[in-house]
């Protein structure tokens, strides 16, 4: 005989998806679990609103209307009701180094240059006579009253005797008199290639070191990555909401790309990752063919290698600086432009980075590059093409990462080569800087979100966490307002609308990874990642999207996360 509950969940799956009807997997056993009386919004083709969603095991096995979706249950199924909240799929961060900024003295809550000079100097009193002082790299110049970066002479107030090493995101390091006496920088050190070492105008030191200038100083090594650390920080990055991240090299600070990586199998085959994690591996030597390939082999690794855990996604490489750095056709503005010459840094010079991309092409990697400046995108798009000369790259979704100064020429070249751009939120946080570096013209139009939509460009979204702090809706909430924490509007005419934000952080991401056949958006056999909000996100005054935390977070069928009282 059929019991009631088959003979509802056979009607169900021969229904269409619509109001009173759940779109289904073919029936089978009842689901562990049904969400009902909320809105689903399944971020599907068709971006189709619903009411209830059912799991069982790590997949999503009916979407449709309370009635429909609440057929299918049985005796042991667990049945939570929703309150109207809603649900989305679980949001990925397609370029997130790490969750926070290293050890060293936390500057990320300061607001002042005075808070930031009082925090190292508590650090400095509890240090023994010339101990090195070194600072997290979670902060950034422009959370701070001042907009500008602590000087040289500053540091030398709080800390004379002591090196003083302040780490700014991935690409600068202060450093006081101390510190440059320890490591004889002087006035005179010539500026490595691919960087810059700081100087006032009257030639003296400012602390800035650059890109690879920062090799000029011999930070100890850090702390070994440990396995507590990772599951550390994937609560802390479940409670923002996140359910996936593609990380663009190494974790943490200090460790290396293939220990990080080592370390992810490790806790995947114990069972113990909670977060979907796409990895990219670097190189670091561009001098030879065979280096890159004694690099790749170095790796252990093979392209696509994984399952929907853990899964290699390619190889990053470099090009140009970060907002300090990043290399223009045109030069910087005001005091930045070195006396009206300086246009940026080229960290890998472009003939090397050429052959290391064509390189990794024939041995079968996808690449993407880190791109800031508009000269960098030009030359970067002239390795890539170059390497499409030899292996199409068609179908292949070979990436851009930043592109912050993207030109229409772009454009056209990138769906030439068929290429995806990830986009970070970055102006949140540092438009005040990023005005001084290049003008306001230039930053009115970074990261330019309407235009790549409107050129029929494929964006995955994300942080570059810790550069820009982990938090997805703030990213999201940029992307739809140009609003940033401290400096109003930039480019309001970059605006994206909610529901293509929702897709570059969910569909979009999965089709950056080529993993949209199984998450991204809330449908039956896809993986049940997803997050539970207080509020409408597509509907909520736009103010409110940038204090949204999630209520709970699903991994695979698991609640990763929970806020109290859920």
């Amino acid at each position: 005989m059929i019991n009631a509950h088959t003979a509802a969940r056979a009607v169900v799956a021969a229904c269409l998806f619509g109001a009173a009807c759940a779109h289904a997997q073919s029936p089978g056993p009842a689901p562990d679990l049904v969400l009902h009386g909320g809105k689903v919004v399944t971020v599907d083709a068709r971006f189709s609103i619903a009411q209830a969603v059912a799991v069982r095991g790590d997949r999503i096995v009916a979407v449709g209307s309370d009635d429909a979706v609440r057929a299918l249950a049985g005796p042991a199924t667990r049945q939570i009701d929703l309150r109207g909240r809603t649900v989305i799929p679980g949001l990925m961060d397609g370029h997130l180094h790490n969750a926070g900024g290293g050890p060293g003295v936390n500057l990320a809550h300061v607001r002042t240059i005075d808070e930031l000079l009082q925090a190292v100097a508590a650090r400095v009193k509890i240090t023994p006579a010339g101990g090195l002082v070194i600072s997290n790299g979670d902060w950034h110049e422009a959370q701070l009253k001042e907009k500008r970066l602590p000087h040289l002479k500053e540091l030398d107030r709080i800390a004379p005797d002591h090196p003083v090493v302040l780490v700014r995101g991935g690409h600068e390091y202060i450093i006081n008199n101390a510190a440059a006496r320890r490591w004889n920088i002087t006035r005179d050190t010539a500026s490595p290639p691919g960087g810059e070492i700081g100087k006032d105008a009257d030639g003296e030191l400012n602390g800035e070191l650059v890109d690879t200038a920062r090799s000029l100083v011999r930070l100890p090594p850090a702390a070994q990555l440990v396995r507590e650390e990772i599951l550390a920080q994937q609560k802390i990055l479940h409670a923002a909401g996140l359910t996936s991240i593609r990380i663009p090299g190494s974790f943490t600070f200090g460790s290396s790309p293939v220990e990080a990586w080592r370390l992810f199998k490790q806790l995947h085959a114990e069972g113990l990752l909670t977060l979907r994690v796409n990895f990219l591996f670097r190189i670091t030597d561009y001098s030879s063919p065979e280096k890159v390939r004694e690099q790749v082999r170095s790796w252990g690794a093979r392209q696509d290698e994984g399952d929907e855990w853990l899964r290699v996604d390619g190889v990053k490489t470099g090009s140009d600086g970060g907002f300090e750095g990043g290399l223009m056709r045109a030069v910087y503005d005001g005091i930045y432009s070195r006396g009206g010459v300086f246009r940026g840094i080229q960290v890998v010079p472009p003939e090397r980075h050429r052959m290391a991309v064509q390189e990794l092409n024939r041995l079968g990697w996808r690449v993407t590059t880190h791109v800031v400046g508009d000269l960098a995108a030009d030359r970067v798009l002239d390795s890539y093409e170059a390497a499409d000369k030899d292996v199409s790259l068609k179908g292949r979704r070979w990436a851009i990462e930043h592109l912050f100064i993207g030109r229409p020429e772009h454009f056209e070249r990138i769906k030439g080569l068929d290429l995806v751009v990830s986009a970070q939120n970055h102006l949140y946080l540092a438009g005040p800087s990023v005005k001084k570096y290049w003008g306001s013209e230039r930053a009115q139009n970074v990261t330019p979100m309407r235009s790549f939509l409107d050129q029929g460009l494929m964006v995955g979204g994300g942080t570059d966490s810790p550069v820009i702090p982990h938090n997805p809706f703030w990213s999201i909430y940029h992307f739809v307002s140009r609003d940033t924490i401290s400096d109003g509007t930039y480019g309001a005419s970059q605006k994206i609308t909610r529901e293509e934000a929702l897709r570059v952080f969910t569909i979009n991401n999965a089709r950056l990874t080529f993993q949209e056949q199984i998450k991204g958006s809330l449908e039956p056999g896809k993986l049940a990642d997803l997050l539970v909000l207080p509020a409408d996100l597509l509907t909520v005054p736009e103010k409110e999207i940038e204090g949204m935390r999630p209520l709970a977070t699903m991994v695979g069928g698991r609640f990763v996360y929970t806020a109290p009282g859920f």
